[in-house]
């Protein structure tokens, strides 16, 4: 608890819990526009490179696959070196095969680009670690839930823009193969900004930088804290397993949407690129409020009604998404698709916000190992959805599938439970919270 901000004063930038919130939010946003920022342009990749159903499925799996180990990796790299070392270090790093997108001349070179992009998505982990470390229960779903949607927002505006600054690019006498490539310079100069404020801006905790208070564990015989120790003591809980399915049922699912939707609309509907992108940037953009929703609901129901309640809340969110995605599936005509997009799309937001305001709870000293496994479970989900579109060759029946198989998950959450002791613990924390928020100057949420 110490330290710890207790309240989210919004406007605010001069505390490093709030500069670690905004910049965390960003970054992310960054990260989710360069993984993204390809995707409502792969018809016209398609065309040019003469890519066929099984290839495109390939790329799809790729982009999303290599994500799996990244967000395993830097929990314990955030739990070892801290979350402002290893964000500003993916960020730069992760702009190379972005820019490196520019040179592709064919399938092989855009399946490796599209693969080394995908580590970018990691980003989320760090993003939500970051939060957890700096924010008091009581506003800790909360925090984490709006800075991953606000961070969300960038697939959507990446499948929204693409299009748009390409049409500008083309306007200005480009030809439409290097127009696609040099659209992708965007995101990859977003990142490198971003890479450099976030170094300059942030410290790892609400005291300061982990190096000196690791440093002063090891002093008192403590050993070197963080690392994998603490992968492997989240991976003997199975409440983080839980959590790793459900996560695959919401985030997976929402990354598999980025992926193929603009292209389901081009190819089942007859809808231009624009159209489509812009209809595809909407379900996106739902995670600008959305996920803080998700998060907020989480927070209060939990001054209520205590922490079992979270996982109630996220069963039924799962289950109201599942049957959406059944809706969508079988919708016959655009307007009827883009309204269930929507509709399947504010629980499945929703669902991703409030797994993240249980991890948290599920095991305190092994924060960074809990939030790359259950981070994990979300591309997992991605990469499941892409081997079952390859399998069954039709993205409709793909989502009708995946419909079944989120109603199905949505019991995984009932199953996380937990001891007497933890809940009588968690509580004494969350009553500490609320009366320092209670001493705290008024802000902006409380």
């Amino acid at each position: 608890m110490s330290g710890k901000a207790t309240r989210i004063e919004l406007w605010q930038w001069r505390t490093p819990q709030m500069r670690a919130f905004h910049l965390g939010w960003m970054a992310f946003f960054a990260c989710f526009f360069a993984w993204f920022a390809v995707a409502p342009l792969m018809p016209l990749v398609r065309q040019e490179f003469g890519l066929t159903p099984d290839q495109i499925a390939n790329i799809t799996i790729a982009a999303v696959a290599v994500t799996i180990f990244g967000r395993l990796l830097v929990g314990p790299l955030c739990d070892r070196f801290g979350p402002r070392r290893t964000y500003a270090g993916l960020l730069l790093l992760g702009a190379v095969p972005v820019f490196g997108m520019a040179l592709v001349q064919g399938y092989g070179s855009f399946l490796i680009a599209r693969l080394a992009i995908g580590v970018v998505g990691a980003g989320f982990v760090i993003t939500q670690y970051h939060t957890s470390v700096m924010f008091a229960p009581n506003v800790v779903g909360t925090a984490s839930a709006t800075t991953a949607g606000w961070g969300n927002a960038g697939g959507g505006a990446a499948q929204a823009v693409m299009p748009l600054l390409l049409a500008g690019l083309l306007a200005l006498g480009l030809d439409h193969r290097v127009g696609w490539r040099v659209a992708m310079v965007l995101p990859g100069v977003l990142m490198v900004i971003v890479g450099i404020l976030y170094w300059t801006f942030t410290q790892d905790g609400p005291e300061g930088d982990f190096r000196a208070s690791h440093a002063r564990i090891a002093v008192r015989g403590g050993g070197k804290p963080g690392g994998w120790s603490t992968f492997r003591q989240a991976a003997r809980n199975y409440r983080v397993w839980m959590l790793f399915v459900t996560y695959a049922g919401c985030f997976g699912i929402e990354l598999f949407v980025h992926g193929v939707a603009a292209s389901y609309y081009v190819d089942r509907f007859g809808w231009n690129l624009r159209s489509a992108g812009l209809a595809v940037g909407a379900f996106g953009l739902l995670a600008l409020f959305a996920r803080a929703l998700g998060g907020l609901t989480s927070d209060r129901l939990a001054r209520r009604q205590g922490l079992l309640s979270r996982a109630r809340l996220l069963c039924a969110l799962m289950l109201c998404e599942g049957i959406g995605l059944l809706w969508f599936s079988n919708a016959r005509d655009a307007g009827t698709a883009v309204t269930a997009m929507l509709a399947f799309g504010l629980f499945t937001h929703m669902a991703c916000g409030a797994t993240y305001a249980l991890v948290p709870f599920i095991d305190r000293k092994a924060l960074g190992g809990v939030a790359g496994i259950v981070g994990a479970g979300g591309n997992v989900g991605a990469v499941a959805a892409g081997f079952l579109q390859k399998y069954t060759g039709s993205v409709q029946h793909t989502f009708m599938a995946l419909g079944g198989f989120v109603i199905a998950g949505s019991l995984c959450a009932l199953a996380v439970r937990f001891s007497h002791e933890h809940v009588a613990d968690e509580e004494r924390r969350y009553q500490e919270a609320l009366q320092q928020g209670r001493a705290a100057p008024a802000l902006a949420i409380d």
